[in-house]
């Protein structure tokens, strides 16, 4: 086969792939999100693809001795959620444009050119949707629960996420870095599976390594810009807060934690900050914030009757005989209020 007849196959098995997954993101967009901005721009984008896709191209297609028809990946032939279809068609786009790129260099300069910008418009488009995607899950999220050591912690956190639960955070402070690395990942697959956000504790390197939706700071550990800056555009992070003062440090955090409401032994020698502190949230907080500490079924009520509207819970989940439904009655509590 002739170099000019490859190149032309690399183009035209590129531009269809860049089209295919330009239209899949486009229809949710349309028809999911009903937000036309978003719908416009991938459609001039497959304009634009359009463009470049030459009857010269297109005739360069072998499709009956096209290797690739015959490979497939396991990961390939399922999806989760819509999270995951998008994100999966994100990179799918964006591996085709940078072949076309690179290959558009030896066939049109100009091409080469167009496509390096629609690139970095994939890559903005994509943190916008997914962003939203994850910013809206955690607006949504009334109930919060972060992990503490089990010996059947998996099947606790499923059967909270069965009933309900949206978001989970793992935490754990003392096990080794490949324990700590293990359950992570399967925490965070379990999350995948429910559509749940799945958070790690401190540990941005495990974080990125599972692919979680993001991490959960104290206010020692790494700065926020810093933070940030080492997870990328679109993933979550949070911020715990005792007082008016970090909570003032903690701006540009996507949530805070709010707490302890009451004595618990997760934050041993922590003063509780009672319900004064959550009035105070409530009426400057421009972000979701999850009231936490000592929070169970009997308490609950009157936390979010003095304000709360999302919380955080350890115990009351992880150390019941029935988590699922310990799950719902939590739930039930917060919809009621919400409602109300």
């Amino acid at each position: 086969m002739s170099q000019p007849q490859a190149l032309a196959r690399i183009l035209d098995a590129n531009l269809n792939r860049a089209r295919e997954g330009v239209r899949v993101i486009e229809d949710w967009c349309r028809l999911g999100l009903n937000n036309p901005i978003w719908a416009n721009q991938c459609k001039i984008i497959r304009q634009q693809l359009a463009k470049w896709h030459s009857d010269e191209l297109k005739l360069a297609r072998d499709t009956a001795h096209d290797l690739g028809t015959s490979i497939s990946h396991p990961q390939e032939e399922t999806r989760e959620n819509i999270d995951s279809l998008l994100r999966a068609n994100f990179a799918r786009v964006a591996e085709a444009l940078r072949v076309l790129e690179e290959y558009g260099k030896l066939h049109d300069q100009q091409m080469a050119k167009d496509i390096k910008k629609m690139r970095y418009e994939i890559y903005i488009l994509e943190t916008e949707i997914c962003d939203l995607d994850r910013l809206g899950k955690l607006k949504n999220s009334l109930l919060y629960l972060v992990t503490s050591p089990h010996e059947n912690l998996l099947n606790i956190v499923e059967s909270a996420l069965d009933a309900g639960l949206g978001l989970v955070q793992y935490r754990e402070k003392n096990a080794d870095d490949l324990t700590r690395y293990n359950r992570a990942e399967k925490l965070s697959q379990l999350c995948k599976r429910y559509d749940a956000l799945f958070l790690v504790n401190d540990r941005i390197d495990i974080a990125l390594a599972v692919e979680a939706d993001g991490v959960h700071m104290g206010q020692q550990d790494l700065p926020l810009a810093q933070t940030k800056k080492l997870l990328g555009h679109g993933l979550i992070v949070g911020r715990s807060t005792t007082n008016s003062q970090e909570m003032e440090l903690s701006q540009g955090s996507d949530y805070i934690g709010v707490g302890p409401i009451y004595e618990t032994p997760t934050k041993i020698g922590k003063t509780p900050v009672g319900f004064e502190y959550i009035h105070y949230v409530k009426e400057h907080s421009s972000v979701p914030w999850f009231a936490i500490g000592g929070i169970d079924r009997d308490n609950l009520t009157s936390i979010v009757e003095a304000g709360a509207r999302q919380v955080a819970v350890v115990r009351a989940i992880m150390a019941s005989e029935d988590p699922g439904k310990t799950t719902r009655e939590l739930l039930s509590i917060l919809q009621s209020h919400k409602q109300s």
